[in-house]
């Protein structure tokens, strides 16, 4: 996956928008990760997220952090790669991911602001002996255009497709502490022509035996999951409550072998 990120109306306090990030193989994978607000604007978001900041841990560790991208110190290593963020108030971070660790972006609104947010990562390094392998992505799960809407993009490399797994998880996150989650979520995977490609609402009800196999099952029966070979191209998988619920979610997006 070349690149992986997911749009949400962002909120405050524990309903802000958490990322988290896994790159495989053995070596470093070089990304560049974004903080998108004002951008929205242009493509007709109404109430875009004005000012987003942006913080990268790993572990409770903070790594590096960023408001406005033109006065990071990385500026103009953020400039060279080619993915620098369209708004000054827009903010990013270059990092490189270890192998196996757990890694965590937090985009939230400066001094509380709210507003329909965006986070992306960027593979910087096709070249390196490791990849993008899973985006995983906590918020606030409304209706209408503030579901959460996570998106992929499937990389040429050698032409061939790509196995995917995607969870839509809620009362998972009850079972670690997390108050007022989504009770029922539902899940569907889209191409970049609006086509539905397949969805799910409680996960055994079909695909159970091959999202089993993952050994990635979602922990509750009223979770979603689905698995599909995608082309190369542009996807997203798209949480929403079933019956229009609302409530913190989580989806996940996995690159099986």
């Amino acid at each position: 996956m070349g690149n992986i990120s997911t749009r949400l109306r962002v909120q405050s306090g524990d309903n802000v928008l958490i990322i988290g990030l896994i790159a495989t193989g053995t070596e470093g994978k070089k990304v560049i990760i974004r903080a998108i607000g004002p951008t929205l604007t242009d493509f007709g978001i109404a109430g875009a997220l004005a000012d987003p900041t942006l913080e990268l841990f790993q572990g409770n560790t903070l790594l590096f952090s960023n408001d406005d991208w033109r006065v990071s110190s990385q500026e103009a290593e953020i400039e060279a790669s080619g993915f620098a963020p369209h708004k000054d108030a827009e903010s990013a971070i270059i990092w490189t991911l270890t192998p196996g660790e757990n890694y965590t972006a937090i985009v939230r609104g400066k001094n509380g602001q709210t507003g329909i947010g965006a986070v992306e990562a960027f593979d910087l390094d096709h070249a390196a002996a490791s990849k993008l392998a899973n985006i995983s992505t906590r918020g606030f799960v409304d209706v209408g255009d503030n579901v959460m809407i996570a998106g992929l993009i499937v990389g040429p490399g050698d032409g061939t497709s790509v196995k995917v797994l995607a969870r839509g998880l809620g009362p998972t996150l009850a079972d670690v502490g997390v108050p007022g989650v989504l009770a029922d979520p539902t899940l569907d995977l889209v191409d970049s022509n609006g086509t539905v490609i397949r969805s799910n609402n409680n996960w055994k009800d079909s695909q159970r035996s091959e999202i089993e196999a993952t050994q990635l099952a979602p922990n509750h029966d009223e979770e979603a999951a689905l698995v599909e070979t995608v082309a190369p191209g542009g996807y997203t998988a798209i949480l929403r409550g079933n019956g229009r619920t609302t409530g913190v979610g989580l989806v996940e997006v996995y690159n099986i072998p």
